[in-house]
């Protein structure tokens, strides 16, 4: 046999469904297998994937093993001359396989071979292409200085940025995304290391290769798709964590005295300064808004009072304690407003800040009526300043997004227009299958993928860039049936900033895709619309569990009377405050659906250790509500098992 094609999997099923078509198309001509080990998927893969790729040889294991043990689990299988280490979330072109095996036939020194990758919006990926580290070379990576000089020979050298990444070279560190070696070497140098659980795998084994006096090259004659589906965020502190303990792995087991001890020092270094920036980082991430925004709103509502007591109404004197008192907690009823309305998620619209404005000031309003009438101070004073509040900072989110501080989102996303190239038989399938998740309104039309038109459709695919322009699209869903993949990814690596693209092999039943190298990828398939996954539904889950659990502690004198295991129903209401239990979860465990707390009922409104049904009844069950999920849904399953919160 020619060419093993081995893949790890972890909780990607849709991603491996569509690498799979590609692989096995790309595989055609030659002698080849295919083996995928998983490494106790819990997103239903076992069910997925063996009815749909008979062909291809599946190794499921009981636990998460770690990237480096799975590889080698199913090294251990493969028959091929030529091993290829591919990551689930790739698409490759046909003609890929051949044109590497033809480059190893023409480089008889060849230990090793990467190749070009672009993420799912066709930029290139940096990591195609990278030298050892170094000490100097980690320490330039981790301290930012390869961000600030990206084409520097010196400061870039990780990346190897002075390189073109149109041409051939030779490089140090083949990608762990796509790796084609000999099997002979990996007989010569050994596996994958098994003490790397994630990260550092890759530098080892091509370190290894290189030592053993082969080159590992970087081929740039054809280009993958990789989807960076991966669960730890470049840039995030656990990244840097983890990436310095591979890092310091590989470095205790191939440098030794000095050069090792001035590694560390400097690896030691840049992980206290990315490790500081990236803290203050997610500081401001979590709370630098909401604090800029309290300053703001408190700012405005002073700068208000003085205007208005001054040059409006003169003559009016305001107690300094009541107003002392009331800005205070007004500005927390708008943040709070802001937090449940939306305002403080995952990039901004001003439809967001215009929606939580109003709804703030029809709050801080209702309240402000109740008060006595002793301690009011002026309506004017708030309307205004709730008004100068919402224009400081819009033009502050305006400079942020300027500065690259804050993303936005783009225009009318929610009705964001999306083309599908496709087949007219394939662009039924697509359009069913949006429907069938809940986006029918996205899709604007078809792009003919033939050279022949078969149905009505808004233009032919040398139209694209024209039609693109025409009608203000932003996504773009291409199907490989008509089109190869090694076309779509040519078109994809043609796309202008801001125009996005996800991927549908004919046949498959979902759509992924993947907006930057930064975002994790995502997907669209039957079933994934779910509610339950809204950041404003959570958030107006958890306040629910909290008013509750209040009102609960409030009504001891009822309660007591009305549970029969009182010490346990206490307890539960703790346990849902400290947030380590919710009222209302799932009865299935564990599923697919996005996770929730340890719940008191379940979705059958009965709590777990009560629940008689089948599996498939109960996730079933689970399914209706984590797609419909609202806060009603929460309280009449509460008021249905009312009985059974003690348990």
């Amino acid at each position: 046999m020619l060419l093993s094609v081995i893949i790890v999997n972890y909780n990607v099923k849709y991603f491996l469904e569509q690498c799979l078509h590609s692989v096995q198309k790309a595989c055609s001509n030659i002698e080849a297998e295919i083996i995928v080990a998983d490494n106790n998927s819990n997103d239903g893969s076992k069910d997925f994937l063996p009815a749909l790729f008979p062909k291809v040889n599946f190794i499921w294991n009981a636990t998460n093993i770690g990237f480096a043990k799975a590889n080698n689990q199913a090294l251990a299988a493969a028959k091929g001359k030529f091993i290829l280490y591919l990551n689930p979330d790739t698409i490759l072109p046909e003609d890929v396989i051949d044109k590497c095996l033809n480059f190893f036939e023409q480089h008889t020194n060849a230990g090793g071979l990467g190749i070009k990758m672009i993420d799912g919006s066709g930029k290139f990926l940096k990591e195609s292409k990278r030298a050892f580290p170094s000490p100097l070379t980690s320490f330039f990576k981790l301290s930012g200085l390869t961000k600030l000089f990206p084409k520097s020979k010196i400061f870039a050298r990780y990346h190897l940025g002075h390189l073109p990444e149109t041409e051939n070279h030779e490089v140090d560190v083949l990608a762990g995304a796509f790796m084609m070696i000999p099997k002979k070497i990996l007989d010569e140098v050994g596996n994958f290391d098994e003490q790397f659980f994630m990260y550092g795998e890759d530098v080892d084994l091509s370190y290894r290769i290189q030592k053993a006096g082969y080159k590992n090259y970087y081929f740039a004659d054809s280009t993958i798709i990789h989807f960076k589906g991966e669960s730890t965020k470049r840039g995030s502190l656990n990244y840097v964590r983890m990436f310095y303990k591979a890092m310091n792995l590989f470095v205790k087991k191939h440098y030794s005295g000095t050069k090792a001890g001035i590694y560390i020092f400097f690896i030691q270094a840049a992980i206290l300064m990315r490790a500081l920036f990236s803290a203050i980082g997610h500081l401001l991430k979590k709370i630098g808004l909401p604090v800029l925004d309290a300053i703001i709103i408190l700012t405005s509502l002073w700068l208000t009072k003085f205007f208005w007591s001054n040059y409006i109404k003169g003559e009016t004197n305001y107690s300094p304690n009541v107003i002392l008192i009331a800005f205070p907690v007004f500005t927390a009823i708008f943040l709070l407003a802001a937090y449940y309305t939306g305002l403080y998620d995952k990039g901004y619209k001003r439809s967001q800040l215009v929606r939580s404005t109003l709804v703030a000031a029809l709050i801080i309003l209702s309240t402000y009526a109740l008060l006595p009438e002793s301690v009011r101070f002026s309506r004017g004073i708030l309307v205004l300043g709730i008004a100068l509040s919402y224009i400081l900072m819009n033009i502050m989110r305006r400079l942020f997004i300027k500065w690259q501080y804050l993303e936005t989102i783009p225009k009318d996303y929610e009705r964001q227009q999306t083309i599908v190239v496709a087949g007219e038989k394939d662009f039924k399938a697509i359009t069913s299958l949006m429907q069938q998740a809940g986006m029918p309104e996205k899709v604007l039309g078809r792009i003919e993928n033939g050279l022949t038109q078969t149905g009505p459709s808004l233009g032919k695919i040398d139209q694209l860039p024209s039609l693109v322009k025409k009608y203000s699209v932003n996504e773009i869903i291409f199907c490989e049936n008509g089109l190869s993949f090694k076309e779509i990814i040519n078109i994809v690596k043609t796309l202008p900033t801001g125009i996005y693209s996800k991927f549908h092999s004919s046949g498959s039943s979902s759509i992924v895709g993947s907006n930057s190298s930064k975002e994790k990828g995502d997907y669209v398939a039957v079933g994934n619309n779910y509610s339950i996954a809204n950041p404003i539904q959570r958030r107006n889950k958890r306040l629910l569990d909290i008013l509750l659990g209040v009102f609960f502690i409030i009504g001891f004198p009822v309660i007591i009377f009305l549970q029969k295991k009182i010490t346990r129903f206490y307890k539960n209401v703790f346990d849902v405050l400290f947030a380590k239990k919710t009222w209302v979860g799932y009865a299935a465990i564990p599923n697919s659906f996005p996770a929730l707390k340890t719940p008191v009922l379940t979705s059958t409104s009965l709590p777990s250790q009560l629940n008689e049904l089948p599996v498939e009844a109960l996730l079933k069950s689970d399914e209706w509500y984590a797609t419909g999920y609202s806060v009603l849904t929460d309280l009449k399953k509460i008021s249905r098992g009312f009985k059974f919160l003690c348990y």
